[in-house]
């Protein structure tokens, strides 16, 4: 009589499974050990948890596919900003063109998700992407012109940045003076995958950006708080007064100027 698999051999076999009607999992589930039932219940959650994602992107293609079908919008640009809220640093947009067969799952509002995800999901989109642009303006912009329209800038930078012209855009929450078409949507990045993955571009660009700010001033937490005014922030204001990237536009930030 052959030796029953270990429970070890037996998770490492789940990993080759990918269907729930595999003939081997009728076979595990005759298995009357409690480890091949905890490795079963395992294997049916990260399946369904699979399967949940699967159908995520789905949902988050409806707008991409149905300009897909038009042989002329084969080029999408998701459009997408972070960093309006802040006192200090960039805001900072991010354009991104996926391509017809992407399958990056669980993409989604950038917000949503972890760092470690976001970090993860910004390296499978740096590979799959057709293109990815990067627009950036600083504190100084956004002082002279106002967060909106530092945001505006940040946005045509990015598409200007593509390093293909996109035929149509989708943008999140935003109408932009460009002639190539374009769509925008209240909450973009929870219902285009190509916005939610500018957004995920946009955010781990700018929390990069904010971290090496950190190094050059201290004080203000932020590598923590990517320049939002956090409790830590504003003690660091309070501590040592303003300093060279914050935005003197914003009442915090000009509050404390007016002290000196």
């Amino acid at each position: 009589m052959d030796k029953p698999l270990s429970i070890a051999a037996i998770k490492k076999l789940l990993l080759t499974i990918d269907h729930p009607l595999d003939e081997r999992l009728a076979i595990l589930q005759a298995d009357p050990r409690k480890g091949v039932a905890a490795a079963l219940k395992s294997w049916e959650k990260s399946f369904k948890k699979q399967q949940d994602l699967k159908e995520q992107q789905q949902r988050m293609l409806q707008i991409e596919n149905r300009l897909w079908n038009n042989q002329e919008d084969s080029m999408i640009a998701g459009i997408d900003e972070v960093g309006r809220g802040p006192l200090a640093g960039p805001v900072v947009a991010a354009a991104v063109i996926l391509p017809k067969d992407v399958s990056i799952l669980g993409i989604n509002d950038s917000k949503q998700l972890s760092h470690e995800k976001r970090e993860q999901l910004f390296d499978e989109i740096q590979a799959t992407a057709l293109g990815i642009g990067i627009g950036i303006k600083e504190h100084d912009i956004i002082d002279e012109v106002n967060i909106y329209q530092a945001t505006k800038l940040a946005m045509l930078e990015a598409i200007q940045q593509l390093p293909i012209v996109p035929d149509h855009l989708l943008i999140d929450a935003m109408q932009l003076p460009t002639a190539i078409p374009q769509e925008s949507f209240i909450k973009g990045d929870a219902k285009s995958l190509s916005i939610a993955a500018a957004s995920i571009i946009a955010k781990v660009t700018r929390d990069r950006i904010m971290a090496e700010y950190d190094l050059l001033y201290p004080g203000y937490d932020f590598a923590k708080n990517a320049g939002y005014g956090t409790k830590n922030h504003l003690e660091g204001l309070d501590r040592l007064g303003v300093c060279p990237i914050h935005r003197h536009s914003f009442a915090p930030v000009r509050e404390k100027l007016t002290l000196f």
